[in-house]
């Protein structure tokens, strides 16, 4: 019998007795699968034959001894590599040519690392500290001042006010009260605890205290009404032999006529007037 022919796919050339390549069931001789197949190598352009290695990235592929850093030349085989543009770069040619340079240390900030960017400055995440407790911020919050990178609470410990009374730092709107600061909410009658800022207030022994409890504390006593009289209100009194009476309480114990302006009798801690008095 006849021996069948073994002829390669395309160029019908026999392929007995020599190498030749199978694909989708069908046989090639090298020459013609390179031709029809073979990817078409970055690095040198010619295709990348059947006894080659083909390394591809991205739809794009090298020869083993083409894949390498456009740069220094250096094999990127089982390294790791960065793309910019259509160029291969080792890591470090990259980060020379393209990474951003650390504020803090001055030492290239390599690719794939964590960093900090701020108003066009770039730090490793560990550089970028907090002026005052020199931690690094990472994520946190924090407050430009002058030259410097501060966290919140190092911030308030430094620039804020401290409240005088409980000592943490006023961000808004505080008061000031004896040239201390304080918080609105800190800043209390020392009697009644109420909040003063905002209120009419007075102070004894550099101690505030609102309106009602100085008066019930410190204002002189009327002995008509037995309520404080005080000046603070603008009132009116009368003063006689070490009393005091509101103008309006000053009246005749009898016959309630007011006796402000007007003669008037005393009888004990009583006052008269004179019709009442002359009647006794």
């Amino acid at each position: 019998s006849t021996m069948e022919r073994f002829d390669c796919h395309y160029c019908k050339e026999s392929l007995l007795g020599k190498k030749y390549i199978m694909k989708e069931d069908t046989q090639y001789c090298t020459k013609c699968y390179e031709n029809l197949f073979a990817n078409c190598c970055q690095g040198c352009s010619s295709p990348i034959g059947c006894n080659c290695k083909d390394l591809s990235y991205k739809d794009r592929h090298w020869h083993e001894q083409c894949f390498k850093c456009a740069k220094c030349g250096r094999s990127l085989v089982e390294k790791a590599f960065a793309a910019k543009d259509d160029l291969l770069m080792c890591t470090e040619c990259y980060a020379l040519d393209y990474s951003s340079k650390c504020t803090t240390c001055k030492k290239t900030i390599m690719p794939g690392s964590r960093k900090m960017e701020y108003k066009g400055n770039s730090w490793h995440e560990t550089c970028f500290l907090c002026h005052r407790c020199q931690q690094p911020i990472g994520t946190k919050s924090f407050i430009p001042k002058d030259t410097g990178y501060f966290c919140v609470s190092c911030f308030e410990k430094q620039f804020a006010y401290q409240c005088c009374a409980c000592k943490k730092a006023i961000t808004t709107g505080g008061v000031t009260y004896q040239d201390k600061p304080w918080h609105r909410d800190c800043f209390l009658c020392i009697g009644c605890r109420k909040q003063l800022s905002g209120q009419r207030f007075t102070s004894r022994e550099n101690y505030p205290y609102c309106l009602e409890c100085f008066s019930n504390l410190y204002a002189k006593k009327c002995v008509g009404c037995t309520k404080p009289i005080t000046s603070l209100a603008g009132a009116k009194y009368i003063s006689f032999e070490e009393r005091q009476w509101h103008s309006e309480c000053f009246a005749c114990v009898q016959c309630a006529v007011s006796l402000v302006g007007r003669g008037f009798l005393t009888q004990r801690d009583n006052i008269l007037c004179t019709d009442c008095g002359r009647e006794k």
